[in-house]
This record gives structure tokens, sequence and C-alpha cells, in this order.
């Protein structure tokens, strides 16, 4: 069985973290597949097909599909879209849109969340720069995740770099989250916070670090379809995440894409199987 660090915090052995990081590669094909396939004219249902198909082409099950009665395999959220957007037929995608994509999947009992924003075409110059942003405050987090830390040290270095990088919107209202034999787990990790507070971090701690930036106000609301969360002054928003598993070595990105590669060895974390 687990030990446990704290109550309800699941830690893994070295064996559960491979198979998330096998759970964890389902997911970087599947973003990698819909990153290209993202266009003009192409709805989100259309890339939600996509999705499921890669995810039970290699043998898993979406995570999302079914979740609290969620319809879709992947959330698909459109400009001031934030997260938990619902793929449709009738949201199409248009030059100049920017869409948010999470995605999950789950291979032999372990599970694998990650998410990347892209922009549809050639994105407005404050899209990107904005998404750019909440990447890197993604990985300044990542880059917390070593034992004998603290999930503090994870939300200071994340909004702390949004912070210093623009002054976007950080969304406080959601975050990231334990993950391994549930998409969800404690603890919840917060995009902000005070050094050297919170949980203490050791090895075998898996996390998905997951940062929400708004190119206005960090305010958001659920729309009546009970998923759909968008920023109050309908400005546009960006979201990005990995599983990381917390090690002796450092962190380990379990969902990196190959495109993940120069960024996990300029910062010095582990790197994964490829």
């Amino acid at each position: 069985m687990f030990r446990k660090a704290e109550p309800d915090v699941q830690i893994k052995t070295p064996e559960q973290i491979a198979k998330m990081r096998a759970a964890g590669q389902v997911v970087a094909r599947a973003l990698d597949t819909l990153r290209a396939a993202v266009r003009p004219g192409v709805s989100t249902l259309d890339l939600d097909s996509v999705a499921e198909k890669v995810i039970r082409d290699a043998g898993a099950v979406p995570s999302f599909k079914g979740y609290h009665g969620f319809p879709g395999s992947i959330c698909a959220s459109v400009n001031e879209e934030v997260v938990h957007g619902i793929p449709s037929a009738e949201r199409v995608l248009a030059e100049g849109d920017i869409v948010s994509i999470d995605c999950g999947a789950i291979l032999d009992g372990w599970h694998g969340d990650s998410a990347i924003t892209v922009a549809v075409g050639e994105g407005r110059p404050e899209d990107l720069r904005m998404m750019e942003v909440c990447e890197e405050s993604m990985w300044q987090g990542i880059a917390q995740m070593r034992p004998g830390n603290r999930l503090g040290d994870i939300g200071f270095a994340i909004g702390g770099h949004i912070s210093a990088n623009g002054g976007y919107g950080n969304v406080r209202e959601y975050g990231g989250h334990g993950i391994g034999t549930e998409m969800h787990m404690d603890p919840h990790v917060l995009n902000y916070g005070k050094r050297g507070r919170g949980l203490k971090l050791v090895e075998g701690m898996c996390l998905a670090i997951e940062p929400m930036t708004t190119l206005g106000r960090q305010d958001v609301l659920q729309l009546d379809d009970g998923w759909t969360v968008v920023t109050k002054d309908g400005k546009r928003a960006a979201h990005f995440e990995h599983t990381v598993a917390v090690t002796a070595e450092g962190p380990v990105v379990l969902t990196a894409r190959e495109s993940n590669r120069d960024k996990i060895t300029h910062m010095g974390f582990v790197q994964p199987t490829w």
C-alpha cells in the first residue's frame, strides 16, 4: 500500500511513477497531435475526436470523459474561456483565436494530465506574450518541486514570475493538484503563495502544476453549463499544465513532450524517458 507523507497525500514508488510516465506519454502524444490539428475552420468537437482516438489507440481511457458528467475527452477553452470548456461542433476556431486544451488519460490505473494554449493561425502579439509568461511561470513552479521544499515555494515562484513579467491576471479560484490513481487528489496547489509555507514536498509526490493567466483582471465566473469558466471582463486567458514527480534527483516531468526537451535540459530537471 501507499505510505502517507501527510493525510490523504499519495506517495508513489519509482515503479508507480514509471507507470504514471507511461500514462503521461499518451497525453503528450495526444497534445502534440492536437497542436498540429489546430487551424481555422476546425471545431473544438473535432479536436475532441482527435484526442479520444489517440488516447484509445494507445490502450488508455480519457480521464475527463464522464468525469462528474463532463461530456468530452478534452477541455477546449477558447479566448475568454479559462478552463473546462465543453467541446462543441458549434465552436469553430477562427484566425487569431487562442484555444487552451486540457487533456488527461488513464493507463493501467494511473493518470496523466497536461494542458497547452495554442494560437490559431497567426496569433496576436499580446496573446503570444501572455501565453509565453504563463508557460514560463509553470516551469518556474516545477523547478521548486524538490524534496524539502514546500507548496508555498511553488506558488511563490509561479505568482512572482507572472507579476514580474507583465503583471497579467493570475486566476486564484483554480490551481494544480495531486494526481495518481485519481485525477484530482490532495494537495491543492495554489498559483500564488509564500516561500517556506505549506506542505513539505517529499520523494514520490506527484503534482499537476497548472497556472492560468489573463490579459485583464484575474476575476472569473462559471457559465450556466456548469463547467465553462470565463474571465469576468471578457479578456483572453491562457492555461498550461504538466504532471510532475518529486524525486531525489529533481523534478521529473511525466507529461513532457519532445518539444520540452531543451527546457528540461536548460533547467536541470531529470530527463524523462522519451
